[in-house]
């Protein structure tokens, strides 16, 4: 069978296993490849339309996609010459049992890939921009923060994550002394604006 797989017949199914081994290796050691950001709106009732008929449309990484898309391709195509050589005698040629497979491979997937999503955990991404930190409060670490002399503070976002930016007083007469917290209004570069706590205007946010 393994050197049935070699053959011209059988080579383009041979290449999509070895590709589709390739790609779960990749996934097994946890480099993270999988995780694609696919916001693109293929659909014209803005519902995921075409991404949702592929399998896509609930977040389902791009590589586990594919690893499925080859494995249904690979499959039906070996069906296919395997069904071809049973009752002609010899396998299709590799091109139209390539193109039987493509699409009938693709319609298998469709189901596959809607399944694989229902029973994979959804993913979640803990990165944020440095304009995410703004409207969060950070609390001076050291020194005393004032217009020209930036002091260190911490922030810890929505996901628990501690960053470390500088900061200094939105007031140019202002002042943010270490321990205090305050609120970050503006950024210019990789410096912070804010407002200390004590303002008054702030006791409600």
């Amino acid at each position: 069978m393994f050197a049935q797989f070699l053959t011209p017949s059988y080579l383009p199914f041979a290449i999509a296993f070895v590709v589709m081994i390739g790609i779960g290796l990749i996934e097994a050691v946890g480099l993270g490849l999988g995780q694609v950001d696919l916001d693109v709106d293929m659909g014209a009732d803005g519902d995921g339309g075409m991404l949702d008929w592929l399998g896509l449309g609930d977040e389902l990484p791009i590589l586990i996609w594919l690893t499925s898309l080859l494995g249904c391709f690979t499959l039906v195509g070996v069906a296919i010459q395997q069904t071809a050589t049973a009752i002609g005698g010899a396998p299709l040629h590799w091109g139209a049992a390539m193109g039987g497979a493509f699409v009938a491979g693709g319609l298998l997937n469709t189901l596959a890939a809607n399944g694989l999503a229902r029973v994979m955990p959804g993913y979640e991404s803990t990165v944020i921009s440095t304009d995410d930190l703004l409207q969060y409060r950070g609390t001076i670490l050291e020194g005393t923060a004032r217009r020209g002399s930036p002091a260190r503070a911490k922030i810890i976002d929505r996901h628990g994550q501690a960053h470390f930016v500088m900061v200094e007083p939105h007031d140019d007469g202002g002042a943010i002394r270490s321990g205090e917290t305050a609120l970050l209004v503006r950024r210019e570069g990789t410096l912070f604006y804010a407002l200390p706590d004590e303002n008054m205007f702030l006791q409600s946010i």
